[in-house]
């Protein structure tokens, strides 16, 4: 990786929903980090032409939801910002050296201990880690959009040999974590990624820093901006409804650089910024 930001980055969700009853939804498409920054954004929902108000909760690494009560009815909303330069990263919590060694929902990484040391035994935990675990899950999967269920996990992404992007993630965690290396899901806007859509990817800690991991090589890592932060897509989706039903109808994201993308070095070490 050249190290090198891109000049100047701007995303765009739009999302169109219908509500036949009335609903809670939870959202988490801004750019974490990103109030107070060098930049700009704008959200919008609107429920059958009237404006809904949206309520911000602050989250994990940064991130920032924002809660919607709905009426039933046809849903727009739309996200767009604009980031000049670097969004500023939290300060490390050592407590998230604990929660993120730990097993969870999509990321079964007891059960994929035996692998984990079988595969990668003798290869020192460090960059050069980072790169055979990610190149490993990157030769033994293939990308197939809407392969995978909601439901899946690391275990049967394994089995199926074949997934989307936060599969790929949920696999990389699971075995960082089984070798003792805290990992953990990041949500973000990819520019360059083709097909466009949300990306999902893995991050590992490494010297005091979350490096991040990309086995689908599908974008180029300088580029990425964080959403969510999580255990596992459970704690990361970018909408969540309760109390009533609520369909998702269609789904366009939009994520690009001022300037050239910049290249990509597999065996470096890069964070999100």
């Amino acid at each position: 990786m050249t190290g090198a930001q891109p000049d100047g980055r701007q995303v765009s969700a739009r999302l169109v929903l219908q509500a036949a009853a009335p609903a809670e939804l939870v959202l988490q498409l801004a750019v974490a980090g990103l109030a107070g920054a060098d930049g700009e954004e704008e959200l919008t929902v609107r429920c059958d032409g009237q404006t809904v108000a949206a309520t911000g909760l602050a989250m994990p690494e940064g991130g920032r939801a924002h809660l919607l009560r709905l009426n039933p009815g046809h849903v727009t909303i739309e996200y767009r910002a604009a980031v000049r330069g670097s969004v500023a990263q939290p300060e490390l919590d050592e407590a998230d050296r604990i929660v993120f060694l730990r097993p969870s929902r999509y990321a079964e990484s007891d059960r994929l201990a035996a692998v984990a040391r079988s595969e990668f035994a003798g290869i020192a935990a460090g960059a050069e880690l980072l790169a055979a675990v990610s190149s490993w899950v990157g030769t033994r999967l293939t990308y197939v959009p809407g392969s995978s269920r909601p439901t899946d996990g690391a275990v049967e992404t394994l089995l199926q040999r074949q997934g989307v992007c936060r599969d790929y993630a949920h696999l990389v965690i699971a075995l960082l974590r089984a070798l003792d290396v805290p990992a953990r899901l990041a949500a973000v806007y990819a520019p360059g990624l083709e097909p466009m859509d949300f990306h999902a990817v893995a991050e590992a800690l490494v010297a005091g820093h979350w490096r991040i991991v990309d086995a689908t090589l599908l974008a180029p890592r300088a580029s990425l901006l964080r959403i969510a932060t999580g255990r596992d897509a459970a704690d990361t989706a970018f909408l969540s409804s309760y109390g009533g039903a609520v369909q998702l109808i269609s789904t366009e994201v939009s994520a690009v650089t001022g300037g050239t993308l910049p290249t990509e070095d597999v065996t470096a070490l890069v964070s999100i910024s």
